[in-house]
């Protein structure tokens, strides 16, 4: 597969932020595809690995199965071309986005226009340099992670949700205050700092996944952090190809962040009862193993917390996600965190896939942020609840 860095195409107008000035190519779209055959399978798989897309939904073509929806996003000079082979290859297809650009660049504006302290500033998604805090005192604790692929803005906007919650909503919010008052909250609201800041930077790479990191001499930057712990390292559901958005990197925790979040955790994990990383998009509550179909020694206790949580979810704002094993209910991802975490020894180890399920993908609105995180929230706290009773 060809390394994903789209460059602006014919039909550019310039568009211009506070010291920074950037191109767009009007309309770029994200289409949904539906393969109902082996045949249509094999020719769409063909097809995005010969056209420069960046896949949304599976993350590489080798996932694509029939009667399973594929979502990807399509630059504005390719899109009659690609609509035209699909018609020819009599795949079901519609489109899902109609104006990429000009959601990433409302989402981008509305980076310091409310203060911190307000409630709204929750609300919207914000860049690296708005997003920090620190930590006090150690006792058992919760660790949270968020923004290991660039893309998922929705992650890193639960982590800085949760930190105004705890701080500004305790006293509202009694389970919270027992929550704290029992357990410290190790949050990291964005793993992939160089990742994420590149997606504001570079707004026509708004949907970049890996980090920014080089490889010797290869065109191709960046590994996907997800596949970069050492949990059955680069097997099936990974990649030895520094360009594949799944790239496993040059050995296990190669990726500084991943190393620095590898020895913090391990360093605590005597103290660390829960491990949950957030992402985007799917709707799903997971729960270890990712990099095998064989069930964990816990696989009924945690299948049994993750349908609580989904259910927390579904009695806050109506939305259904779907509790399950990430290798049986998604697809193989080796080195992924959870896993790892739960290898450690922290049994209760959760990776959540936030909204939506396609209509934005990982263009989710700011006003969903809200929404989202009330419902997120709501899980964290279930979790937490069964790990305090089970301590």
């Amino acid at each position: 597969m060809a390394e994903r860095h789209p460059s602006p195409g014919n039909g550019n107008t310039g568009l211009t932020f506070p010291g920074v000035s950037f191109f767009y190519t009007h309309k770029d779209e994200v289409l949904w595809a539906l393969p109902q055959t082996d045949e249509q399978v094999e020719a769409l798989q063909d097809l995005l690995n010969t056209t420069e897309v960046i896949l949304w939904q599976p993350v590489v073509v080798e996932n694509i199965k029939k009667d399973r929806e594929v979502h990807f996003y399509v630059r504005a000079s390719n899109i009659n071309s690609i609509k035209a082979q699909l018609r020819q290859l009599t795949i079901q297809h519609k489109v899902l986005i109609e104006d990429v650009q000009g959601i990433i660049e409302k989402q981008i504006v509305n980076d310091t226009v409310n203060a911190r302290g307000s409630s709204s500033y929750y609300e919207n998604y914000h860049s690296m340099k708005e997003i920090s805090k620190s930590k006090e005192k150690s006792k058992n604790a919760i660790w949270i992670d968020c923004g290991i692929h660039a893309r998922e803005w929705i992650s890193p906007a639960f982590c800085l949700w949760f930190i105004g919650h705890a701080i500004h909503v305790r006293e509202r919010d009694q389970t919270m205050t027992t929550l704290l008052e029992h357990f410290d909250f190790y949050i990291m609201p964005v793993i992939n700092v160089d990742g994420y800041e590149y997606t504001w930077s570079h707004p026509s790479n708004r949907l970049w996944r890996k980090s920014r990191s080089a490889h010797g001499n290869s065109k191709c930057i960046g590994t996907d952090m997800n596949r970069n712990f050492d949990a059955h390292w680069c097997g099936t559901g990974a990649s030895h190809y520094e360009c594949h958005e799944t790239y496993c990197g040059p050995y296990p925790e190669s990726e500084p962040e991943v190393k620095a979040v590898a020895r913090f955790v391990r360093d605590h994990k005597d103290t660390i009862k829960a491990y949950i990383t957030m992402h985007s998009y799917s709707q799903l509550v997971l729960f270890p193993y990712s990099y095998t179909m064989n069930k964990s020694k816990d696989h009924e206790e945690l299948e049994s917390l993750a349908q609580k949580a989904a259910k927390a979810i579904k009695r806050t704002t109506w939305k259904t996600y779907r509790p399950g094993a990430g290798a049986q209910t998604i697809y193989l991802a080796p080195g992924g965190s959870d896993d790892w975490a739960y290898d450690l020894g922290i049994k209760y180890s959760f990776t959540f896939e936030l909204r939506d399920t396609g209509t934005y993908g990982f263009l989710l609105p700011s006003r969903e942020i809200k929404p989202t995180c009330l419902e997120a929230l709501s899980a964290v706290k279930v979790i937490a609840q069964h790990v305090l009773q089970n301590l």
